[in-house]
């Protein structure tokens, strides 16, 4: 079985020139359904969630502050988005959107969100373009059910940037092993204690990214015997991306993929995926990169 998370408001309007690729969101579940990567059938609509399971995460101040838009110039800048209502239920949907996608990994092996990935909300503030973060609230709603089975979480977090709002969030939670593989000089310019940080030199190039990856993520995998795992598939590692800064190829990008959720298949681990960053400069290449993580998906599970 194999679901994916999207609602039409995943794409929200955003200023002319706004460096965020927000269009993205639009195109890739066509792009899907154009090339008959998946069916019809496997997306599903996403909705907000309970508020407990935001404040798992989050601290009640910064969420009400959020949503009744009370964020000080400063706080909202930092984001990268204008605030507005419909931006917040925006963020919310993603977020449940995840928490669903865990529900659904647990049942039918792996479950995709066409968005989130935002690994740099902290639990009182929001930074790059992250305003809540999405796996951190799936995570901890899984491990506060002991019904669902879950005691132990691997996050792997291969978007180019370091997950520091995530490393920070479970910094004291042993249940919870993140790792984060990560361009060593790129944002942010102070970066938090994953449990596994990574951090690669500008210019890594497919055969030393691939080869790093190969032997840690099998160690990490027997060492800490996790029930679910929470992939962040950022394309922002192709050496097209224009905050990369790193050179994977987009069969690279593509190798790195099959390599985790074929692991993940080949243990019956049930993975979450959500799709992380990505800027290069012709939207094409990001869009193809994205579709690329989902063909790979669809190859194991359907």
């Amino acid at each position: 079985m194999l679901s994916i998370a999207w609602a039409p408001l995943y794409a929200h309007p955003l200023p002319d020139n706004h460096r965020f690729p927000m269009l993205k969101y639009e195109l890739l579940p066509e792009q899907l359904l154009r090339e008959d990567i998946v069916p019809e059938s496997a997306f599903f609509t996403p909705v907000s969630p309970p508020v407990e399971d935001v404040l798992r995460v989050h601290e009640a101040d910064y969420y009400h502050c959020l949503h009744n838009g009370h964020l000080t110039r400063h706080e909202e800048r930092a984001t990268g988005f204008p605030w507005s209502p419909e931006l917040i239920a925006r963020e919310t949907t993603i977020l449940g959107g995840t928490l669903e996608c865990a529900r659904r990994a647990l049942q039918g092996g792996v479950a995709l969100n066409i968005a989130g990935g935002t690994h740099h909300a902290f639990r009182d503030r929001g930074e790059g373009f992250c305003l809540l973060n999405d796996q951190a609230a799936a995570a901890a709603y899984l491990l506060a059910d002991p019904a669902l089975g879950v005691r132990r979480v691997l996050i792997v977090d291969l978007d180019v940037h370091q997950g520091n709002g995530t490393a920070s969030i479970f910094a004291q939670e042993p249940r919870v092993f993140t790792f984060s593989m990560h361009g060593a000089r790129n944002y942010p310019h102070r970066k938090e204690h994953s449990d596994l940080d990574l951090a690669l030199p500008d210019g890594t190039d497919d055969t030393t990214y691939l080869a790093l990856l190969q032997t840690t993520l099998p160690r990490l995998l027997e060492e800490h015997q996790p029930d679910v795992v929470f992939y962040l598939s950022g394309v922002d590692v192709l050496a097209t991306d224009k905050l990369g800064h790193l050179s994977l190829s987009p069969e690279g990008c593509r190798q790195r993929d099959a390599y985790v959720l074929g692991l993940c298949h080949q243990h019956r681990l049930p993975v979450v995926v959500c799709m992380g960053g990505g800027y290069s400069p012709r939207i094409a290449d990001i869009v193809n990169a994205h579709a690329a993580t989902f063909r790979v998906a669809a190859d194991l599970w359907l």
